[in-house]
């Protein structure tokens, strides 16, 4: 899978993109600030993101989950916060909170990996699943 990381602590941003490569995916960039997440978002096409909710340039996590929704790109928050988060996740599967395990880490990435190629599989503890209403 083709994954971006949207964190801005340099730390934590180069630990999830070694646990993401160590799982077998691959990072297509690293975004500090929503302008960085953008232009990866386009010149890139990431099939997930990792999205912090607060970044260099502020809390703009939230309007690159809204970009990321509006061209079907699946994608969690990893946050400190999250009560930051709108009631709606606008759109993400759901949440990391931090501070994250490398093991809950992993285990998260192998549920969304699951999720996104449309198998089914039990959601690991540490992700919070977005509460979505059943279809009509």
């Amino acid at each position: 899978m083709k994954i971006m990381i949207v964190e801005d602590e340099a730390l934590l941003a180069l630990e999830l993109e070694l646990e993401v490569e160590s799982a077998g995916h691959v990072v297509v960039g690293t975004a500090a600030s929503r302008k960085a997440a953008f232009d990866i978002i386009e010149t890139s096409v990431p099939e997930f993101a990792f999205v912090d909710v607060h970044l260099s340039d502020g809390p703009t996590g939230i309007d690159i989950g809204r970009r990321l929704a509006e061209r079907e790109i699946p994608f969690v928050f990893v946050t400190g916060n999250v009560k930051r988060i709108p009631d709606d996740f606008v759109g993400a599967l759901g949440a990391i909170e931090k501070p994250y395990t490398m093991n809950g880490l992993q285990n998260a990435l192998t549920y969304i990996a699951a999720t996104v190629a449309g198998l089914e599989a039990a959601a690991p503890s540490g992700l919070i699943l977005c509460e979505r209403a059943p279809a009509s």
